[in-house]
């Protein structure tokens, strides 16, 4: 088992599993230790589910989720690279599916996305969702908040609907978030992603569901339902 501390209150304990099919990691993000399960494997995947669900079964009919995608950056303007991992977090547990490696996505990871009771939270998640669509027909009928369009209504500031996770957690969380350019821009599609992807992707992911469960995004997906539906 390994630790790195890295500036401004972040870290990573690396469990260092024996395995091919998956490792485990303690990210550290200032007071909050989120356990991160990485992993191509559908197995693991599910029962990462599987376990999440029952450990949040009291909450299910109003689950927050917060979700990001990561796929390798193109330089070239006519070719765009597949999502190579998707990143879904809930409470303090985040799995970093490798969407790339996977032989198959497993329904559970399906139906997790499809459940009406559940509501993804992230910042520009409608293009997110859109690329899983695109490349693996995932995602389709999710039900999803964008941070940016509940936090400009919440603070009532309409340019913070151009905000990003950054400013999004400096506002909501009062806390700080690195985003450097050599792991932003970096190989998402390495079968063995670095310490420095798996804190950067976890984070991004956990600090969505906490700006999300603080800003209730339940209740503002219940509340837009309700207006289509009138």
């Amino acid at each position: 088992m390994a630790y790195h501390q890295t500036p401004m209150a972040t870290g990573i304990v690396d469990h260092e599993l024996p395995y091919d099919s998956h490792n485990t990691y303690d990210v550290i993000f200032f007071s909050d230790s989120v356990h991160t399960t990485v992993t191509h494997d559908p197995a693991v995947a599910t029962q990462w589910i599987s376990e999440t669900e029952s450990i949040h079964r009291r909450r299910l009919h109003h689950l927050i989720v917060g979700l990001d995608v990561e796929w390798r950056p193109s330089f070239n303007r006519y070719i765009e690279n597949p999502a190579a991992t998707l990143q879904l977090c809930v409470g303090r547990r985040c799995l970093i599916f490798q969407l790339i490696y996977s032989p198959f996505i497993p329904s559970a990871i399906i139906d997790f996305l499809a459940n009406p009771r559940y509501t993804f939270v992230g910042v520009g998640i409608e293009q997110d969702l859109e690329k899983l669509e695109e490349d693996y027909e995932l995602g389709l009928n999710a039900k999803t908040v964008d941070l940016r369009r509940l936090a400009a209504e919440e603070y009532g500031r309409r340019e913070l609907k151009n905000a990003g996770v950054k400013q999004l957690a400096s506002l909501v969380l009062g806390k700080e978030v690195e985003k450097p350019k050599r792991v932003t821009m970096s190989r998402w599609d390495n079968q063995w992603l670095t310490r420095a992807q798996v804190q950067y992707a976890c984070i991004d992911a956990f600090v969505c569901f906490e700006i999300g469960r603080i800003l209730n995004a339940s209740s503002a997906s219940a509340s837009a339902s309700a207006s289509a539906s009138a």
